[in-house]
């Protein structure tokens, strides 16, 4: 699948897989040296749009070792870009440490994933077929 991108600043770097196997392209930062305060967010500009194809949706996920290891993940858990959406991507990443962390321009602050979606037509119901689970909520099947 071809993903087109447009370069909206030319220090902007082509969001790039990290081995064969990688799921998700890894997203770099545009600008730098940026320190994110201890348990704060900042948005963190990559200086490129995308064009999603239709159907799909690109998905932002923390880099895992920037997590772990530094602490900064995206603060919404997982960004969205819409296909219709042609603007500059960007994550909002959060410190999760007691201490300041700098993000150098060009370190690569998370991975964006080409993923498909169902579009679904919802339906008001008065009522719901019956499982096992039920109404039951957070916890309620089980503690192993």
């Amino acid at each position: 699948m071809k993903v087109r991108y447009k370069k909206l600043d030319e220090r902007a770097t082509e969001p790039s897989y990290g081995t064969e196997y990688s799921a998700g392209a890894d997203l770099y930062s545009l600008d730098g040296p940026v320190t994110i305060d201890a348990h704060k967010t900042l948005l963190i500009h990559t200086g490129i749009a995308v064009e999603i194809p239709e159907g799909y949706c690109g998905l932002i996920f923390a880099r895992s070792g920037m997590a772990t290891k530094r602490g900064l993940a995206p603060a919404n858990k997982v960004g969205v870009i819409d296909a219709d959406y042609r603007g500059e991507v960007m994550v909002a990443l959060h410190n999760h440490t007691d201490a300041l962390v700098t993000v150098e321009a060009g370190e690569r602050i998370a991975q964006l994933a080409i993923v498909p979606f169902l579009k679904a037509e919802y339906e008001c119901a008065d009522e719901l077929s019956d499982t096992v689970r039920g109404i039951g909520g957070f916890g309620s099947t089980g503690t192993k």
